[in-house]
């Protein structure tokens, strides 16, 4: 148990060390729909060392998409543009939530992306 938290307690503080980095690079804005609101960095990839390619900053209500609530059609347009970023944990992450949706106008929109091809077809099939 002590181990686990401890591994826990110490990736958190290395996000934590990003974190001015990330705010930066986000222009102290959600990095999916451009909000203000309850940044916080989101780990794309939580079974890799946290990068700046891994993490985005993300608004509460991102962050909850994220985390695998459906968001509704006005909020997935509002994601839509980070598709384009050129950073795996923006992009890639905007694409799965996404993807979960069946609107043909998101499909085309990930087809479109600059995402990694591998990345595309997995969310595509």
């Amino acid at each position: 148990m002590a181990k686990g938290y401890q591994a826990n307690r110490e990736r958190q503080e290395q996000i934590g060390a990003l974190g001015k980095a990330l705010a930066k690079r986000a222009g102290f804005a959600c990095e999916w729909c451009e909000g203000k609101g309850d940044l916080r960095p989101w780990d794309y990839r939580p079974d890799e060392e946290p990068s700046e390619e891994t993490l985005a900053l993300l608004c509460g209500r991102c962050r909850e998409m994220a985390e695998g609530r459906r968001g509704d059609l006005h909020e997935l347009r509002e994601i839509r543009n980070a598709l384009w970023s050129p950073v795996p944990a923006v992009a890639e992450g905007a694409a799965q939530v996404l993807a979960k949706s069946k609107e043909a106008w998101i499909r085309e929109a990930i087809e479109e992306s600059f995402i990694d091809e591998t990345v595309k077809a997995e969310l595509l099939k």
